[in-house]
């Protein structure tokens, strides 16, 4: 709890320049919630300057959505871990089409990622299991669920093993493992699937904390799921009592990343270590 704490404080305190290569659905929220965090985005995505652009970066976000910048991001992935800065990969809809899925591969096989966060079927594609998810949303087969979490677990921490990197499956429980230590974490509602791009939100959120702490790209990724969650249950909560809607509750959202306090995650975030 304290390590989390104190990476979401660092965030604040050295405002990582986080530079996000996203998909044009997302990429205003999840520059807002770099921002609301604390971080500072850099939407830099055109072939001929992201190298240049991840040397003045604190950590680099791919994100799959962003087919089309299949390059750009090898490209800067590369350049990042060159210059020692992390890599957190979304494989967004990486089940859906064989185009997605040479340049998941390719991307894994070319650059050292320090994070790969999905939902549970794109994560169950990337261990080489059968899914039976579709577009960017997760097939409720796949979800984790209490009665599957030791299954789940041992997949992601497989994935982990075999990548060297820390593998967040996000859904009703969030799994965070870098092969040795994992943890879920039970926050959130389901208000945060009907707005789209929550998910890409939460990989530009551990982009920033990943920035903040890259020595640690276990503990960042756990900070930004157990804020992600909390701040979604904060917001929940506001949506109700004024009896609105889910555009309401995506600008709730990103309040409440912006004005979480440390007593209001203490009091919150739900954790166990597996």
């Amino acid at each position: 709890m304290k390590d989390m704490i104190e990476v979401l404080r660092l965030v604040k305190e050295r405002a990582p320049l986080v530079q996000c290569i996203t998909n044009f659905v997302t990429v205003n929220d999840c520059a807002n919630i770099i921002l609301a965090a604390g971080g500072s985005p850099a939407m830099t995505q055109d072939i001929r300057e992201v190298e240049e652009a991840v040397g003045n970066v604190q950590a680099l976000v791919c994100n799959l959505g962003a087919v089309g910048y299949a390059e750009s991001m090898i490209l800067a992935g590369k350049a990042a871990r060159r210059l020692g800065k992390p890599v957190v990969f979304d494989p967004v809809g990486v089940g859906g089409t064989r185009l997605r899925q040479s340049i998941a591969r390719r991307l894994l096989e070319e650059v050292q990622v320090s994070v790969i966060r999905g939902n549970a079927s794109e994560i169950r594609w990337l261990a080489g299991e059968q899914t039976r998810g579709s577009g960017v949303d997760a097939s409720l087969t796949d979800a984790v669920t209490e009665e599957n979490l030791p299954l789940a677990a041992k997949l992601a921490r497989g994935l982990a093993e075999r990548t060297g990197s820390v593998v967040v499956v996000s859904g009703e429980i969030d799994l965070v493992t870098d092969g040795r230590r994992t943890a879920a974490f039970r926050n959130g509602c389901a208000t945060m699937a009907r707005i789209t791009g929550s998910g890409c939100m939460l990989t530009a959120l551990t982009g920033a904390c990943c920035g903040a702490a890259p020595e640690d790209s276990f503990t960042a990724a756990c900070a930004a799921v157990a804020a992600m969650g909390v701040c979604g249950e904060l917001a929940e909560r506001r949506r109700l009592e004024r009896r609105a809607g889910n555009a309401s509750f995506r600008i709730y959202l990103i309040d409440a990343v912006f004005n979480l306090t440390e007593e209001e995650f203490k009091e919150a975030v739900r954790c166990e270590i597996l």
